[in-house]
Formats: structure tokens, C-alpha cells, sequence
């Protein structure tokens, strides 16, 4: 089994770091970093695995946003591979993010809307495509998670088994920036239900939720808000990890 990975966050909205109000809120977004570089050098100096970026604006119009970010982003990160999510919908669009440097591109939307895509997608490119489920009530969410589907997780998920995907991204929407623990349950039973690599999201928040994420043989979490806040630190994460 791969190493459980500790994913840190940034979210971007108009080229700057900030955290959504809880459940992914547009109403309240507050400046945490006004550089997402160098939020990314001190991830990545602390010994992060890989860096999850976030284009919120491009979730939100339904095109790719916030590219000078993320190749400051990507090139401050060196080495750690970072995978970025929102507003990819064509395969010029997934072509022009990997070219700033982004080792894996995070499809949502377009997953529900053109499977097809996906699957191209990740024949053109093996091992640089992931699928993010976000989901409301069990049931996946799209454009920024403005919308919502009668689309199940897992069937969602079942999908793409064979389309040669990297992983799936898997975030409960109602517990996302609440610091009141992930749906570790939810996000469980994905994984067993599928035979891909599933990573966590949305909810960290302490320690405890670290540590119990990494006893379920999920591919890794992601951790947003706890690191901000400081209720996790990034070095305790990836102590736990280690060696659970």
C-alpha cells in the first residue's frame, strides 16, 4: 500500500490564499496568505508529500482562473507534485495546467458531465488525472458546488474503475472548513467500494481526525482550515502518518 499522504491546502480566489465559510459558502472568504507562493514554500519546507491547490473562481465560471498562482505555486514546490481542482473542462484546458508544472489535475464537474472526457483524459495522460467527488447528502455536487445531482457517490465513483484514473478526491461538502471532522465513514465506504485510491477532504480538524484518516488504507487527506487555525500542525500530521 502507498504511503498515507498529508495534503495541505490553498485555496485561490482572485490570484490570493483564502478559506470559504464553512460548507463552501461564497458569502465569507477571509485572507489567510496574500502570497500562495509562499504558503507553498513553508508546506513544502515542513516536509509536505504533495500540495492540493484549489482555482475557486474557476469552479465557479466554469474556466480556468488563477494561473499565475498556481505556477508560482508549482514552482516553489519543486519536487512535491501538486494536484490542481476547478473550472478544467476541456482537454486545452487540463493541457494548459499541466504545462504550468502541475503534476495531477482534479476533474469534478466534468467527471459528472463527460465521463468521456475523463477517460481521454487519462489515457493522454497516465497517472496525472484524479476524479473529485464533493458530495451533499451522499449525493455529488458540481460548479463550485453551487449544484447539486441524484448522482451517488459510489456510482459516480464506479465510473471510472477502469478508466485508468490516478485517484478520487473525496469531500462532504457539510463538513468542509467546519473544523468538526471529516466523513471518515462516508469516505470509507467509497473506498471499499471501489478499487482506485481514495484521498479525504473537508473537515480536519485535529489530530485525532489525522490519526484516524490514516488507519483506514485511504491514499491520504487533505487539510485545509486546521492548518490555518493551528489545530494540526503540519509536522504532527506527518509524524501520524508515519506511523500508523
Amino acid at each position: 500500500m502507498p504511503p498515507f499522504e498529508i495534503i495541505p491546502a490553498i485555496d485561490l480566489l482572485g490570484g490570493r490564499c483564502v478559506r470559504l465559510a464553512p460548507e463552501g459558502r461564497f458569502d465569507a472568504a477571509p485572507l489567510f496568505e496574500a502570497d500562495p507562493a509562499a504558503l507553498a514554500r513553508r508546506y513544502a519546507s515542513q516536509g509536505a508529500p504533495r500540495l492540493h491547490a484549489v482555482d475557486l473562481d474557476g469552479a465557479r465560471s466554469g474556466r480556468p482562473e488563477n494561473a499565475d498562482a498556481i505556477a508560482a505555486i508549482a514552482a516553489v514546490a519543486g519536487r512535491i507534485p501538486l494536484q490542481v481542482g476547478g473550472g478544467m473542462r476541456t482537454l486545452a484546458d487540463l493541457e494548459a495546467r499541466l504545462a504550468l508544472g502541475v503534476e495531477r489535475v482534479i476533474l469534478g464537474t466534468v467527471a459528472l458531465r463527460d465521463p468521456a472526457l475523463v477517460r481521454e483524459a487519462a489515457r493522454r495522460w497516465p497517472g496525472r488525472v484524479a476524479v473529485g467527488i464533493d458530495a451533499r447528502g451522499g449525493r455529488v455536487a458540481v460548479q463550485g458546488w453551487l449544484e447539486e445531482s441524484d448522482v451517488a457517490v459510489v456510482d459516480l465513483a464506479r465510473r471510472f474503475e477502469d478508466a485508468g484514473v490516478a485517484a478520487l478526491v473525496h469531500t462532504d461538502i457539510a463538513r468542509d472548513g467546519t473544523l468538526a471532522g471529516p466523513n471518515l465513514e462516508a469516505t470509507a465506504r467509497l473506498a471499499e467500494a471501489v478499487r482506485l485510491p481514495v484521498i479525504a477532504s473537508g473537515g480536519v480538524g485535529s489530530e485525532d481526525d489525522v490519526r484516524a484518516a490514516a488507519k483506514l488504507g485511504l491514499a491520504g487527506i487533505v487539510i485545509g482550515r486546521a492548518l490555518h487555525a493551528g489545530t494540526v500542525q503540519l509536522a504532527r500530521a506527518l509524524e501520524i502518518a508515519a506511523c500508523c
